[in-house]
């Protein structure tokens, strides 16, 4: 009897659906020497997450800003992308957020937003 109703249960246990795994966020680990980071989600004029988005930032820091890097991450499949270890004194970071003929831009001070959130709508 005992045997019956733990064949049961795990039968019962293997017909439950599984639940879809949530995407991994892309992230871009720049190691500028910062804490600070900027977390995008990127969606289209109807409001749905856009996968591939291009999310292009040029950094200049240090001395008079004579230091620089250009990075480049894409959005996953829930238009969510991460870039992370931005300098916490730098120049203003101007955002480009592109797919196909689409674009957007964002601005992130650091000095006063080191931990930034955008949700974009490109058009």
């Amino acid at each position: 009897m005992c045997i019956v109703m733990l064949a049961l249960a795990i039968v019962a246990l293997a017909q439950q659906p599984a639940q879809a795994p949530t995407p991994e966020i892309a992230t871009l680990k720049a190691a500028l020497g910062g804490i600070c980071s900027a977390d995008f989600t990127v969606k289209d004029a109807d409001s749905k997450p856009v996968y591939g988005a291009i999310i292009h930032v040029r950094v200049r820091y240090g001395a008079f800003g004579i230091k620089r890097a250009d990075l480049e991450v894409g959005t996953n499949s829930d238009g969510k992308a991460r870039i992370e270890g931005l300098p916490d004194k730098a120049k203003p970071l101007s955002y480009e957020i592109k797919k196909a003929d689409k674009k957007a831009s964002v601005e992130q001070a650091v000095a006063t937003a080191c931990q930034a959130k955008y949700e974009v709508s490109l058009k």
